[in-house]
């Protein structure tokens, strides 16, 4: 039974379940930022432990194809050793990982940030749209709109 369960969740049936699994919480974020469900299990830690327990299952995976994780410390090097790393399926796929976590909390974050300053949702969902897509710019598209709803600017908020 657990060697059914190993042999099915290879890396890129992983890869799959993560693309299509966080689309739902991208859908309730998008569309129904307000309600329970969007407090309780997106905004809420949930998504990221999800997408953690993944993460551990692929650091897993990797060690045992015997992936050297000393290697990552070499994207610090220059634009060539990054793109050697990322010519490794592992790093790419732990990579990947860590770009969806990463751009659903900051969603979730915008999505709590612009409730308390009682922003429009249907105004929310440009920059909530690219943060899914390209996270640093949806995130700035985001702070752009908060400035007017705010009525002022702070950079540490």
């Amino acid at each position: 039974m657990i060697e059914q369960i190993y042999t099915f969740f290879t890396v890129e049936m992983v890869y799959l379940w993560l693309n299509v699994g966080v689309l739902p919480f991208w859908f309730v974020l998008i569309v129904f930022p307000q309600s329970q469900i969007s407090r309780i299990f997106i905004t809420s830690i949930l998504p990221i432990f999800f997408l953690s327990l993944a993460y551990t299952y692929l650091l897993y995976l990797a060690y045992q194809g015997g992936y050297n994780f000393l290697q990552n410390f070499k994207l610090y090097l220059g634009f060539t050793e990054i793109s050697n790393l990322f010519e490794n399926q592992s790093f790419l796929i732990l990579f990947w990982v860590h770009f969806l976590a990463m751009n659903l909390f900051c969603g979730g974050w915008i999505v709590k940030d612009s409730q308390m300053f009682g922003i429009n949702k249907f105004l929310m969902s440009l920059p909530l749209i690219i943060t899914y897509l390209i996270g640093p710019i949806g995130l700035t598209i985001y702070w752009i709109i908060r400035i007017f709803y705010a009525k002022r600017i702070s950079l540490y908020d």
